[in-house]
């Protein structure tokens, strides 16, 4: 039987497991950091006076406004667990944080 690798070895094999997790996701961003973090500095200033209708609405509104690939930008949404407004800001912008957490 191998034997197991040291607690040391096993830290830096998940670091870099994750690192490479964090590269893929950063790949599937439809925007730019900068318009990714201007779309959710939107959403936490907009949803307290707009309620969420439970749609897509206040950023697919953004989106057009900013001439940004909308039906692009919604599919990421939706796949990292955004299907309304507040969604999008409570669990996507975490998705989108955790992708760039070690970029400088």
């Amino acid at each position: 039987m191998p034997d197991r690798p040291s607690k040391e070895k096993r830290k830096e094999m998940l670091d870099l497991w994750k690192s490479r997790q964090r590269e893929e996701a950063r790949k599937k961003l439809p925007l730019p950091n900068s318009q990714m973090k201007a779309m959710f500095d939107m959403l936490d200033t907009e949803l307290p006076i707009h309620d969420c209708d439970r749609s897509l609405s206040i950023t697919k509104r953004w989106l057009e406004a900013n001439g940004l690939p909308v039906e692009q930008v919604l599919a990421w949404l939706h796949d990292n667990g955004g299907h309304c407004d507040c969604e999008a800001l409570a669990n996507s912008e975490e998705r989108w944080k955790d992708a760039i957490h070690d970029v400088p």
